[in-house]
């Protein structure tokens, strides 16, 4: 597959390539060496992640994470991106109103260069201040790993049919309060594909099957440096490439020729 063009991406860019068919690839990014490798390897999205606090300070989970740590990690990766559309994660308990939501959005998008900010589950009126304002919005349905003392453990979301609805509904209704993007964490790969065709907006999957428009996968988890053990719908890219480099650039053209996730990768 031929590399992409080196022209900073926008939102309009990653919507297009939900309408022309093409396959949007996301990968986590903490700092600006890892940023520049992604960016060179045509990675359309990249996602400054609240992931960090596992596997970059290594924390159990991501709630300890704080808006300073975001800010700093969505700085550091900015400033050596030159084509890959940037989202940052608003952390835990920083978007619990539509006030608290404006005010540390605003400082990922001035003070970290974020393009666009993430939020987990269906906080319809924080997004629609967000969107109303003009800041670009991503939702996170699915596995919300900020949810995780609720959950008591890391599990697939959307196996009995009350919460597959539930999921639908949210995923629905982010949309009309302005989301721009979604992400499907660890739901049934029917489940996602149903709202990938249903949504207009694109809706990137991690262990949510091949049939969404794009993927997204912890950056340390498919270069096999986590600390962690590798989830089951994560991959080794390193295994048979000889670089960093080669294993972002296989993930790349495997993404966008839909041979991953595989189904040994999807529930």
């Amino acid at each position: 597959m031929a590399q992409p063009e080196h022209k900073a991406l926008s939102i309009l860019d990653i919507t297009a390539m939900k309408a022309g068919g093409e396959k949007i690839v996301c990968l986590t990014a903490y700092d600006a060496s890892f940023a520049a490798l992604i960016d060179q390897a045509g990675i359309d999205l990249m996602l400054v992640g609240d992931s960090l606090g596992m596997v970059v300070q290594g924390h159990q989970t991501t709630v300890p994470v704080t808006l300073e740590n975001m800010v700093y990690h969505t700085q550091c990766v900015s400033r050596a991106r030159q084509r890959a559309f940037i989202v940052a994660d608003l952390p835990f308990m920083t978007y619990h109103n539509p006030v608290s939501a404006l005010t540390n959005a605003a400082q990922l998008l001035q003070q970290g260069g974020a393009q666009m900010v993430k939020v987990e589950g269906g906080r319809f009126d924080c997004v629609s201040a967000m969107a109303g304002q003009g800041i670009p919005v991503c939702g996170h349905l699915g596995l919300m790993p900020q949810y995780i003392h609720q959950y008591g453990s890391y599990k697939v979301q959307g196996k009995e049919p009350e919460t597959a609805q539930k999921i639908k509904e949210d995923a629905n209704m982010l949309q009309e309060a302005g989301a721009k993007l979604l992400i499907l964490e660890c739901v049934p790969a029917t489940l996602a594909k149903e709202i990938s065709r249903t949504l207009t907006i694109p809706v990137i999957g991690i262990g949510a099957g091949t049939d969404c428009d794009g993927q997204v996968l912890v950056l340390y988890d498919m270069l096999d440096i986590a600390i962690s053990k590798r989830p089951r719908f994560s991959k080794n890219f390193m295994t048979g490439n000889g670089s960093v480099q080669a294993a972002l650039e296989a993930y790349r053209q495997a993404v966008k020729n839909a041979r991953f996730p595989a189904q040994e990768h999807s529930f």
